[in-house]
C-alpha cells in the first residue's frame, strides 16, 4: 500500500498543471491594452494618373448574343475623331498584348505583338484587342479553334458570331471612330480574321489573316499529310490546361535533348499519358481523329470559305519559311480567288519570313541575308496603304498589286496579277519533271549522290536506290541536341543547313550539276515517288534544296550550304485516301504523290538543285512503326521495326519532282 501510494503521488506530480479558469473580472484585468493603429498607406482602389498620355485605354466586357461577356481592350489615340478601328481577337491575353511597356506613349505599349507602329500608331488607328471565349478575362468555355456552328459545333455561337457581335458593339459605343473596322492577326490570331468572313458585319471593311491556322490535318499545326507534329504537344497542354496560361499548367521536359525525351516515351500517345495530356479535350480529339475524317474536313477553313460569298476585301499574308502554318494562306487564296471576278478583293503577300516575322525585323532569316528589312517594306508599302484605303475616308489611292511575292535567290519583290505567276508578263509556268536518276560511277566506285535530271532514266542504269529506315535511329529534323518548339531556335529550322542529313546512309540525295543558267520556280513542287518498303507502313519525306557554290564571296558561312526551298512529309498509309488508312503492300513499287509547300525561288547560276528523301523527321513528327497499326498514337514497342526502302528510277518506274518552272523570265 505504501509503495502504491508513492507511485500514485509520483504519477499525479507528473501530470501537467491546469490552473482554474479565470473569472470574467480577472479576464478584464489581464486583457492587453488597445494601441492606436496607423491608417493603411495603400488606397482602397488605385486610380492611375494618365496626365500626359497620348492615348486613352478602356477595358470593357462586351456581351455576346448568348449572354457571355468577352474582355476587350480599346485604345484610343488622344484627340482621335472619326478614326478607323483595328481589331485583333486572341487567346493570348489582351491585357498583356496592349501593355508591353509602362509608357505614356502608344507605340511602346503595343510594341511586340504589333511592332508595326508605322502602321497603327502613325496611322491614327483605334486599337482593339479582345480575349476570345474561355481565355484570360473573357467568360465562357474555351475550345481549340472553335468550329463554326454546324456538325462539329451544335451551339448557336462561334467565332463568326462573336466577331459580328463585337463589331456591332464597337461601332455603337466608340464615339471617336468612323464606324469602319478592320481585323488582323497572326497564327491563331490569323485564323480568327478568316472566321470573321462568314456572315460578316457590314462595318467590317477589311480582313488581314497573317500565317493563319487553316487545316490542322493537311499541313498546319497538328499534322502534315497524316504525320503527327508531336513537338506541338506542349502547346496543347499549356493552351488548354488553364484559362490564363499563368504557369499552373506547365509542360515539363525530362531531357536536355527533345530527341531523347520522345524516344524514351516510345509513342506520342504514351508521352501524352505520362504528362497528363489525356485531361485536355483537344488532345482526346486528336488521338481519336488520326485520319482526315469529318472532324477535320468540316473545320478546314479553305473549304468553308470556298462555299461563302466574298463580301470583304482580304489580304492573305504568307511566310515562305513558316515553321508552323505553311499550308494555310496559299490554300485559302486558292479557294477564294476565283470569286474575285474584278481582281480587287483578294490580295496575297508572300514574304521571306518565318512564322510571324512580318511584324519583326525582316533583314535576315538564319544564315540568309536579304539586304533590306523586308518586313518593314511590307508594313509600310503594302499593309499600311491597304488598310488606309479601305478604312479611312480620305485615304490616297492604293497602289498595291493583287499579289506581291518576294523572289528568294535574287532577293527581289515582284508585283503580280495572280498566283502562281512567275513574272508580271511575258513568261509562263510549265510543270517540268526533274527525274531522280542513278548516280554516275567510276569503275568500282560508289557515287555519293544520285543525279537530278530533266532526262528520264535509261535501261542500262540501276533500277533503284535503297536505304534502311530504323525507327530506333530516326533521322533528326535538325542538328542535336534538339530544343523544344518555340522561340528563336524554333523559328529558323526550315532554313537549317541540310548537309548533315545528306551524309546519312538512311537519306538519299539526288543533285544536278552546277547550273549554267538561272532556274526559277513559282508555285508548289509535286513529289512523284515510285517507292517500296519491306514493311506495311512508311513515311516519305521529300526536300527540295538549293545547294550553294563551294565558296560564296563575302558570306563564307554559305559556302556549300544546303538550303531547303520546299519540303514536306506524307504518311504512306494515306497513299490512296486521306480519309481511310490502309496497310501498304510490302516490297511492292507504288506511287506516292503529294504537293510540297509553295515556293518562289531562283536557283542561281553556279548553284545546284538537290532532292533528299528519307523516312523519318524526328522528333518534329512522330515515328512511323513501319508495321501497320490502326492508330499510331498507341503503337507498342514491338510494332517499331526496321524496313528496307527503295526509290525506283527505271523506265516505267521513274520517280520525279514536278517543278512549276518559269519560262521566259
Amino acid at each position: 500500500m505504501f509503495l502504491k501510494g508513492i507511485f500514485v503521488a509520483l504519477f499525479l506530480c507528473a501530470l501537467p498543471f491546469s490552473p482554474p479558469s479565470p473569472s470574467a473580472d480577472s479576464q478584464a484585468q489581464t486583457r492587453q491594452p488597445q494601441y492606436p493603429s496607423l491608417p493603411s498607406e495603400t488606397p482602397a482602389r488605385l486610380v492611375p494618373s494618365t496626365d500626359g498620355f497620348d492615348y486613352v485605354k478602356r477595358e470593357v466586357m462586351i456581351a455576346m448574343r448568348d449572354g457571355v461577356k468577352l474582355h476587350t481592350v480599346v485604345i484610343v489615340p488622344k484627340g482621335a475623331k472619326g478614326a478607323p478601328m483595328l481589331l485583333t481577337r486572341t487567346p493570348y491575353n489582351a491585357t498583356d498584348l496592349t501593355s508591353h511597356a509602362a509608357s505614356a506613349h502608344l507605340g511602346p505599349i503595343l510594341n511586340g505583338y504589333d511592332n508595326a507602329t508605322d502602321v497603327i500608331v502613325d496611322g491614327g488607328y483605334i486599337r482593339v484587342v479582345q480575349d476570345i471565349r474561355g481565355k484570360y478575362g473573357s467568360e465562357g468555355d474555351y475550345v481549340m479553334n472553335r468550329p463554326l456552328h454546324g456538325p462539329q459545333n451544335p451551339t448557336p455561337v462561334d467565332h463568326a458570331t462573336d466577331t459580328y457581335d463585337t463589331i456591332d458593339w464597337l461601332v455603337k459605343n466608340v464615339p471617336e471612330s468612323n464606324g469602319k473596322v478592320g481585323i488582323l492577326g497572326i497564327s491563331y490570331d490569323g485564323f480568327l480574321p478568316l472566321m470573321a468572313l462568314v456572315n460578316p458585319h457590314p462595318a467590317l471593311k477589311v480582313s488581314v489573316p497573317m500565317n493563319p491556322m487553316v487545316d490542322g490535318w493537311r499541313g498546319d499545326d497538328w499534322f502534315h499529310n497524316g504525320a503527327f507534329r508531336q513537338q506541338m504537344m506542349p502547346y496543347i497542354y499549356e493552351q488548354e490546361g488553364t484559362r490564363a496560361n499563368d504557369g499552373a499548367a506547365k509542360w515539363f521536359t525530362s531531357h536536355e535533348d527533345d530527341y531523347d525525351m520522345f524516344m524514351q516515351a516510345g509513342s506520342a500517345g504514351e508521352l501524352g499519358r505520362r504528362r497528363g495530356l489525356d485531361q485536355m479535350g483537344f488532345w482526346q480529339k486528336l488521338v481519336e481523329h488520326a485520319d482526315y475524317d469529318a472532324f477535320w474536313r468540316d473545320q478546314a477553313v479553305d473549304k468553308v470559305l470556298a462555299a461563302e460569298p466574298l463580301k470583304v476585301p482580304v489580304m492573305l499574308v504568307h511566310s515562305l519559311w513558316d515553321q508552323e502554318d505553311i499550308y494555310g494562306a496559299p490554300a485559302v487564296y486558292k479557294a477564294i480567288e476565283p470569286k474575285d471576278t474584278d481582281n480587287d478583293k483578294v490580295f496575297l503577300v508572300l514574304g521571306p519570313w518565318y512564322h510571324g516575322q512580318e511584324i519583326q525585323d525582316g533583314s535576315t532569316l538564319g544564315a540568309l541575308k536579304f539586304n533590306s528589312d523586308t518586313a518593314l517594306y511590307f508594313r509600310r508599302e503594302i499593309l499600311r496603304p491597304f488598310l488606309d484605303h479601305y478604312l479611312k475616308d480620305d485615304a490616297p489611292k492604293m497602289d498595291v498589286a493583287p499579289v506581291t511575292a518576294y523572289e528568294t535567290g535574287t532577293n527581289t519583290w515582284r508585283r503580280l496579277t495572280a498566283w502562281p505567276a512567275g513574272c508580271a508578263g511575258g513568261c509562263t509556268i510549265e510543270q517540268t519533271p526533274m527525274y531522280l536518276v542513278a548516280g554516275l560511277t567510276a569503275a568500282g566506285a560508289t557515287p555519293a549522290f544520285g543525279r537530278l535530271s530533266r532526262q528520264g532514266p535509261g535501261n542500262d542504269e540501276a533500277p533503284f536506290d535503297e536505304y534502311v529506315s530504323d525507327p530506333a535511329k530516326p533521322v533528326p529534323f535538325r542538328p542535336r541536341p534538339i530544343q523544344p518548339a518555340g522561340g528563336p531556335y524554333w523559328s529558323r529550322w526550315l532554313v537549317d543547313d541540310q548537309r548533315e542529313a545528306s551524309g546519312r546512309p538512311d537519306v538519299l540525295a539526288f543533285t544536278t550539276g552546277a547550273l549554267a543558267v538561272a532556274m526559277k520556280i513559282s508555285g508548289q513542287p509535286i513529289a512523284n515517288l515510285i517507292a517500296s518498303t519491306s514493311g506495311t507502313d512508311s513515311d516519305w519525306v521529300v526536300k527540295l534544296i538549293d545547294v550553294y557554290p563551294d565558296e560564296v564571296a563575302g558570306q563564307p558561312a554559305m559556302g556549300g550550304y544546303q538550303l531547303m526551298v520546299s519540303a514536306d512529309i506524307l504518311r504512306g498509309r494515306y497513299r490512296e485516301s486521306f480519309e481511310a488508312a490502309k496497310p501498304i503492300a510490302a516490297n511492292t513499287p507504288l506511287l506516292y504523290r503529294f504537293a510540297l509547300p509553295t515556293a518562289n525561288h531562283v536557283f542561281l547560276p553556279g548553284h545546284r538543285m538537290m532532292v533528299q528523301i528519307q523516312s523519318s523527321w524526328f522528333p518534329l513528327y512522330d515515328r512511323n512503326p513501319q508495321t501497320f497499326v490502326r492508330n499510331i498514337f498507341f503503337a507498342r514497342p514491338g510494332d517499331y521495326r526496321k524496313a528496307v526502302q527503295r526509290i525506283y528510277h527505271a523506265p516505267g518506274k521513274a520517280s520525279f519532282i514536278d517543278l512549276p518552272l518559269v519560262n521566259g523570265m
